[in-house]
């Protein structure tokens, strides 16, 4: 597999609603519980320029052309000003596309675009349970700060959510 990971653009709003909206309709991972339109999705692909802290990397496969394998993102973590040097990250990947390095690769090209940022902390909201999520971020040096109990209730259940953080100095 050839993965090419580059800046998330208009082109791309279809399919990454398409990835999102599989989570939304199938799993727990994210808490959106009715699918997002395009239209609904177009301000958050907005708000990720190609440069600055706030950042869309999209992963495909340029062998088989294939689309879009995932996604990462860096957002803002809140939205008041003290909190402009910390951000949220979160990853997507299409079906299929887990166990293939590809979140490994899309972390490593959004944490080294954020090296030039100036932003202090990531931060991340996982899921749990999510074994594979955990690791991922634990890979990239992420430490489990806290959990919110019950926080999220989702299909008729509550859910926990892991937060993690990462220094990024």
């Amino acid at each position: 597999m050839e993965v090419q990971v580059s800046p998330g653009d208009e082109a791309d709003l279809a399919a990454l609603t398409d990835i999102y909206n599989h989570y939304v309709r199938a799993t727990a991972i994210t808490f959106d519980v009715t699918p997002v339109t395009l239209g609904e999705r177009r301000p958050w692909l907005l708000a990720h320029p190609e440069d600055g802290p706030h950042r869309l990397l999209v992963a495909r496969d340029t062998r088989t052309g294939d689309g879009i394998l995932g996604y990462a993102t860096s957002s803002p973590f809140r939205p008041k000003a003290a909190y402009a040097t910390s951000v949220e990250t979160s990853i997507y990947l299409a079906p299929g596309a887990g166990g293939r390095g590809v979140g490994t690769l899309l972390y490593e090209r959004l944490f080294a675009a954020l090296r030039s940022e100036d932003v202090h902390r990531a931060y991340a909201g996982v899921t749990l349970p999510n074994e594979a999520s955990i690791r991922l971020h634990e890979r990239f040096g992420f430490e489990r700060v806290g959990v919110y109990r019950e926080v999220g209730r989702k299909f008729g259940v509550y859910h926990d959510v892991a937060w993690f953080e990462k220094r990024l100095e």
